[in-house]
């Protein structure tokens, strides 16, 4: 197990509103990194902002306590997540790239980045004194995962999760059709008693759904 954290002071974010598209060369690398480990990157580019906020509406996090984000990349998500959660909010967020961990903390310098991963989330979460969690969002590629590593995360989610929380994630739509994405569209409906679907956000690349699910 692989546990980095690095947390600074708390503070407002301000910078949200600077422009969410990375220049060409972190896009470049992004690529560069998929081609490297895709099982682990999962996609070819960082995700879109209409993704993003087909990610983040619908949830409740004005009023949220505590929110984990898996799997955060460069953090475009992230930013649509700090745009509503209130101060207060504990924010908290596990990337196990470290090249991907290492955008993310130039981006979201004051959240804390646990470079673990999203499999030991129980324990990130005592280690960072949040009980339970009212939302996670993950951009895990669920698809890549073997079964036992989806069901393990799955489990730690659980965890966390409090009763009446909000689970939400995205898969790509060529992935939907695999063995493993069926896989996982089929554990959805298994952990949560509420499980709902997207329309398919083609201005991403690759096109997306978003899983929006309660527990």
């Amino acid at each position: 197990m692989i546990l980095y954290f690095e947390i600074a002071h708390y503070q407002t974010f301000s910078s949200v509103d600077r422009c969410c598209h990375f220049p060409l060369k972190s896009r470049v690398q992004f690529l560069r990194e998929f081609l490297a480990t895709p099982a682990v990157i999962g996609a070819v580019a960082p995700s879109s902002e209409e993704l993003a906020r087909t990610m983040v509406a619908g949830l409740d996090l004005r009023n949220a306590r505590a929110v984990l984000e898996y799997g955060p990349g460069t953090g475009i998500v992230t930013d649509y997540i700090r745009r509503q959660i209130a101060p207060q909010t504990k924010l908290a967020a596990i990337e196990i790239h470290p090249r991907m961990a290492a955008l993310f903390k130039q981006r979201h310098p004051d959240v804390p980045l646990f470079q673990d991963s999203a499999a030991n989330a129980r324990m990130i979460c005592d280690y960072a004194c949040m009980d339970f969690v009212d939302c996670v969002v993950s951009g895990l590629p669920w698809s890549t995962f073997s079964e036992p590593l989806q069901v393990k995360v799955l489990d730690e989610t659980m965890r966390v999760l409090k009763p009446g929380g909000s689970f939400v994630t995205f898969a790509y739509i060529h992935g939907l059709a695999l063995p493993t994405g069926k896989r996982f569209a089929g554990l959805l409906q298994k952990y949560f008693p509420v499980v709902s679907k997207s329309p398919v956000i083609w201005r991403n690349v690759p096109p997306a759904l978003v899983y929006r699910c309660r527990r």
